[in-house]
């Protein structure tokens, strides 16, 4: 729905009348990003029921005698019979009203707040620490930036991410005030617009994950190693809090009542990961800062999105091909068909968590992180007609693989006639990280599934003060 709306706000400020189609359990999202592209006004029209789960005479009768006549009425009506806004439950919660930035907008014992904030929307359905003026104080000592500073404007709901809305997320979700430059790294990350922000509330229903890198992982406690995407630990745990609690209440993606976040069956927050330099230095392999383009002093954070998480890999074996066999099979069940997105919206970044006991041996077999990817890119491969059977059920009705390759888009593993040839899921190996994390004492790695170019690996440099 958000990209009908801003087709139809392109229309619009062409001066070209414009109505807006989508499902019937899309409207107030319509609505809402609609308002925020200040296209409110723009007529919406719902297909009544599920476009893919109905036949093809169903969908051709409901759109002759239901859709149709709903379009030329609102095109005969006008636009401006309609203000697209309803008062209804797209306007819940934190998206009914803005307070300024060092407003008192409630008080009382912590029962009281805990109820204040949460009738308002702004808490992601835990208990938070109410956000003192001494407390956001405390955080904003940890950075040399005007509180007031704009990091970006997040989509839908178009709030300003100022450093002291920050610090204010950050006493909410439980993180300590040394962990605002880490924050503020992160918020950065999703400010930028190559993250496109504005399809966090898609369908999928991916969700962020947040990969520290440098220093500051140990300088500030995160944990890396066994349990390391387990809540438990208040650094991981907190900084991977506030990510979806920030998302919630100033870009403004809520679930219902609210309608900006239309995740189907979606997921929740990832506890932060952090990488384990010390295995990094130990095998001599550059660390994932290095991959992302930083110095190695350098701490840095990096989001991305994830829409699937793999099976636990172990692998073992007399050979690397044992491991990599393993990690190959595992990590490519995961991507699946799915891989039709990074095809055909060209960006995709899968994410390998490797043991590092695994990292060990591979690389007592010679095998480096280069070739790791390389091996992975080559042999990850899916059946074309899964392919297109993906696309087709999501709706991307007009995937097509040999126009791609046609186009130059796709290179000449992808060509062929067979419906049931192997191509590879990841086009450019150079595109798979890889982090090292987790238990050092057995021999398992997890894959995370990243959603093209919804979410796309956004890296910034931690500036601490110390």
């Amino acid at each position: 729905m958000p990209a009908v709306m801003r087709a139809a706000a392109t229309a619009e400020r062409a001066g070209v009348p414009a109505v807006a189609i989508g499902g019937a359990g899309f409207e107030g999202m319509g609505r809402a990003v609609g308002r925020s592209l200040g296209v409110g006004h723009v007529p919406i029209v719902s297909y009544p029921g599920v476009i893919l789960t109905d036949t093809g005479d169903v969908f051709r009768a409901k759109m002759r005698e239901q859709v149709a006549p709903a379009v030329v009425d609102a095109l005969v009506a006008g636009s401006s019979s309609l203000d697209g806004g309803d008062g209804g439950a797209d306007d819940a919660g934190a998206g009914a009203v803005d307070h300024g930035p060092t407003e008192i907008v409630a008080r009382g014992d912590l029962d009281a707040i805990t109820d204040v904030f949460e009738t308002r929307g702004w808490t992601d359905g835990l208990p938070i620490v109410p956000p003192t003026p001494d407390r956001v104080a405390a955080f904003l000592d940890h950075t040399r930036r005007d509180p007031d500073e704009v990091l970006g404007v997040l989509a839908p709901e178009l709030r300003r991410a100022t450093v002291r809305s920050v610090a204010v997320g950050g006493v909410m979700a439980g993180c300590r005030p040394q962990d605002l430059p880490v924050l503020l790294a992160i918020v950065a990350c999703v400010a930028d617009p190559a993250f496109r922000v504005q399809d966090a509330g898609s369908t999928p229903g991916w969700e962020p994950l947040v990969v520290l890198s440098g220093p500051v992982v140990e300088r500030l406690g995160f944990h890396s190693g066994t349990g390391a995407l387990r809540v438990g630990r208040r650094a991981n745990t907190a900084v991977g809090r506030f990510l979806r609690l920030y998302l919630r209440n100033v870009a403004g993606l809520r679930i219902p009542p609210g309608q900006t976040d239309q995740g189907a069956i979606a997921s929740t927050w990832h506890v932060a990961l952090a990488e384990d330099d010390a295995a990094v230095r130990d095998l001599g392999w550059p660390s994932f800062r290095v991959d992302r383009g930083f110095a190695d002093a350098d701490s840095v954070v990096t989001v991305q999105s994830v829409v699937a998480v793999s099976a636990p890999i172990y692998s073992g074996g007399e050979s690397a091909a044992d491991h990599l066999d393993a990690l190959t099979t595992i990590f490519g069940n995961a991507i699946g068909p799915w891989a039709y997105t990074g095809i055909e919206f060209g960006a995709f970044h899968p994410l390998l968590v490797l043991g590092p006991a695994v990292a060990r041996a591979l690389a007592g077999f010679g095998v480096d992180k280069d070739a790791l990817r390389a091996h992975l890119a080559e042999h990850m491969r899916v059946p074309v007609r899964q392919l297109q059977a993906c696309a087709w059920n999501v709706g991307s009705t007009s995937f097509d693989l040999d126009a791609a390759v046609a186009a130059g888009e796709l290179d000449e593993r992808y060509a062929g006639d067979h419906p049931d040839r192997l191509v590879p899921m990841v086009p450019r190996a150079a595109d798979i990280g890889i982090v090292l994390a987790g238990n050092a004492s057995r021999n398992q790695s997890r894959g995370f599934v990243q959603n093209h170019v919804q979410g796309v690996p956004v890296s910034r440099r931690i500036e601490e003060v110390r």
